[in-house]
């Protein structure tokens, strides 16, 4: 039994839907371990697989608008609430690209095998190696962070093995020109599947080296037979790319990893991928003192066990695992890096409206500067076409973040009169929170950082011209996601998330830019003040008259509460309290996922431990995880997605330790079902790691400052100042409600 959390989940059987597949990814490969012993399936992906869209590429461009922009204002500020509905240039609902799936890799025994028992498969969240054994037979694969490939080594005496690529997976499109390739070599064989979308010079190509110990290899088309092997080694790597593609010079570059190897392939190649993937794993843990007992459970017996805090430690873990793992090129979609099916919900899409943001809340306090890292690559890439949306659009200079994205394209075309997400002007302001954190962490700016912060500051000098009747900037139009005023359109006036975003952004900026910082400062505090409606709860829209639709499954207008600390018990009670009243009335609408743990971020922002511990109740308690660990956008396993998983880890921190550049709160909404536990390796935005440790007789908190400063403590008993000297550890020891 063991006495610490599990770091990694295993099952007895084999999985029968890929949504239940073991996980591995580098951040641009993708692996779906199924590990049947007579038909060993790898479902391959990559960030970069989306299926490019058909008609006209016009529609892929932001809607030039601006000329129209001045008469909307003046509709939507003398009243009509409807005004934003005809701001279109009359395009149907265009969807992003698709992500997909490339193809699986099948090792199948062509006479099967008997059934001997003592079947497991497991998965290695340290390693990121996902393995399955039964009797002398067994099958690893991992995806490496050093090399870009995805390894899979299968061992056995006498194996005898058909390997293929297949490319016949949920949804693909019957118009997918498909061309096979296999050629044997001196290592064994090095096979090919080339997918090319239908109407289009793209496409998709995989190209696998076959490395054979110790037996024979043959042709078998579409593949190849082995007989009589000790080993298979197996290296893939897949890419999209346009006309044809040079299949031999790849396979060469996948034979040079095997060259420098001193020791067997597969333990070099594991060798020189462990630093890279289990150094960030291993930098936070989470013991909440559970049962060994049920700590030695499999993950699909433990998620019927929904109040088990060794399944809370396990996705905990998990989610660390798979966050880490789908970024990397780019951070994760909504479906991490993973799908066995063409049909992706929403297209598989960087959702910028809460699902990215949510998925990615972690990363600074999780010190998982990679995750950062692939937020930060993403935003740096699409930059251009963030300033064609300001332009088009607004008629602005500066950059506007669309609300969804396939990765390749930053523009935004994905809006229609119930989703007019093109008037959405927040988005760049949250996408960048994290990477603001993450400098707050190391105590150093990155320019980049500091160059897209000035542009979205210019943005809003040519956005905030407007005013209401009392002289302060409307924003106008404004659009809170994705929700509408109960007596009016979706297109309003002074959203609150619009109002808050606006406000970080631009003093954000002036703090990286002091030579602009009193322009931008005296604009931010020109913006009107967050409103409070009858029923006393903080007003999704400041503008008089516009009510409040209390059932949706977003939270926008709570933006001031988290990410932001624009809102908190501290420093602005009575909005805070306003805050939690509009929380209380909030309903759930569809049950999503993203909803419930975004309730849960805000109320452990707002120092409720009950309302966190509903909220996260109703995802454990809702059967929204995979036997994977992967979780589901809907309860009972409905729709593979990644927002419950990624986002879990952020919950639990908050509820434990929240930090901002000048203040440290201790267990400011502790879970009662959870009394005992130790958080380590957290990073605070002051610059210190913590490890905290709490029971129900109190807690220790140990911080490890890297530069000298003063904060504010607050604990249950209040607030104290704390001095904090670089490189003198500090033991606190607050005592617990």
């Amino acid at each position: 039994m063991s006495a610490t959390p599990v770091h990694g989940t295993w099952e007895p059987r084999p999985a029968a839907r890929w949504e239940d597949a073991f996980l591995s990814g580098n951040g641009r490969h993708g692996a779906l371990a199924f590990g049947d012993p007579d038909d060993d399936r790898t479902v391959v992906t990559h960030h970069t697989l989306v299926r490019p869209g058909e008609g006209d590429g016009h529609n892929r461009l932001p809607p030039r608008l601006a000329d129209g922009l001045p008469g909307l204002q003046d509709r939507l500020l003398a009243g009509d609430p409807t005004a934003a509905e005809g701001f279109t240039d009359g395009r149907p609902l265009q969807w992003v690209q698709p992500f997909h799936p490339a193809f699986q890799l099948r090792v199948r025994r062509p006479d099967g095998d008997p059934d001997r028992g003592g079947y497991r498969r497991t998965v290695d969240f340290a390693t990121g190696v996902a393995e399955a054994t039964r009797a002398d037979w067994t099958s690893r694969v991992f995806v490496s962070r050093a090399d870009d490939v995805i390894v899979q080594h299968v061992t056995g005496p006498g194996l005898a093995l058909d390997v293929s690529l297949d490319h016949r997976l949920p949804g693909a499109p019957t118009g997918l020109g498909v061309g096979h390739g296999a050629v044997l070599t001196p290592e064994g064989a090095l096979l090919s599947l080339r997918a090319r979308y239908p109407g289009s010079d793209l496409a998709c190509t995989g190209v696998t080296l076959v490395v054979v110990t110790g037996g024979r290899t043959a042709l078998a088309p579409p593949g190849v037979r082995v007989e009589g092997a000790r080993s298979v080694l197996l290296l893939t790597r897949v890419w999209r790319h346009t006309g044809e593609t040079d299949v031999v010079a790849e396979g060469r570059a996948l034979r040079d990893l095997l060259d420098d190897a001193p020791g067997t392939p597969y333990d070099d190649l594991l060798a020189r991928h462990l630093p890279l993937h289990r150094t960030a794993y291993e930098r936070v843990t989470l013991d909440l003192a559970a049962d060994p007992g049920e700590r030695a459970l499999p993950g699909s017996e433990l998620l019927t066990r929904p109040h088990s805090a060794a399944l809370l430690e396990r996705l905990f873990a998990a989610g660390r695992y798979h966050l880490l793992s789908s970024s990397g090129l780019f951070p994760p979609r909504l479906t991490g890096l993973w799908t066995g099916d063409w049909d992706t919900a929403w297209s598989g899409a960087f959702t910028n409206d809460a699902n990215l943001n949510l998925q990615t809340a972690s990363a600074a306090a999780a010190d998982l500067p990679e995750v950062t890292e692939a937020l930060a690559a993403l935003i740096r890439r699409q930059l251009p076409d963030w300033r064609d949306n300001a332009r088009a659009v607004f008629g602005a200079r500066g950059v506007v973040a669309p609300a969804h994205s396939d990765g390749e394209s930053g523009h935004s075309y994905h809006f229609s009169r119930e989703y007019p997400l093109h008037l959405w002007t927040a988005g760049a302001d949250w996408l960048l929170k994290p990477l603001v954190d993450h400098d707050e962490t190391r105590g150093e700016r990155d320019p980049h950082t500091a160059a897209v912060l000035a542009e979205v500051a210019l943005f809003y000098e040519d956005f905030l011209t407007r005013t209401d009747s009392g002289g302060r900037p409307a924003v106008v139009p404004s659009y809170s996601p994705e929700n509408r005023p109960a007596n009016a359109s979706w297109g309003a006036v002074n959203a609150a998330m619009d109002l808050s975003a606006a406000r970080h952004a631009l003093r954000t900026a002036a703090a990286y830019h002091p030579e602009h910082a009193d322009r931008w400062r005296a604009l931010a505090d020109r913006l009107p003040p967050h409103r409070i409606n009858a029923d006393g709860a903080l007003a999704e829209w400041a503008w008089p008259g516009l009510e409040d639709s209390y059932d949706h499954r977003h939270l926008s207008h709570l933006y001031g509460v988290w990410p932001l600390d624009e809102i908190t018990p501290y420093d602005t009670p009575d909005l805070a309290d306003a805050a939690h009243r509009a929380l209380e009335l909030r309903g759930a609408e569809n049950d999503s996922a993203h909803g419930h743990l975004h309730h849960a971020l805000i109320a452990a922002r707002l120092r409720d431990g009950e309302r966190v511990a509903h909220a996260l109740g109703q995802v454990l308690d809702g059967d929204f995880f995979h036997a994977s660990l992967m979780s589901a956008h809907y309860p009972h396993r409905h729709v593979y997605n990644a927002d419950a998983a990624h986002t879990l880890p952020a919950v639990l921190i908050e509820a434990l330790v929240q930090s901002t550049p000048d203040r440290l709160v201790l267990l400011p909404a502790p879970l009662p079902a959870y009394p005992s536990g130790a958080l380590r390796g957290i990073r605070t935005r002051f610059g210190a790691s913590l490890d905290l440790t709490w029971s129900p007789d109190g807690a220790t908190a140990v911080l490890r400052p890297t530069r000298t400063h003063r904060i504010d403590l607050w604990t249950s008993a209040g607030a104290e100042p704390l001095d904090l000297v670089a490189g003198e550890d500090r033991v606190l020891t607050p005592k617990t409600r």
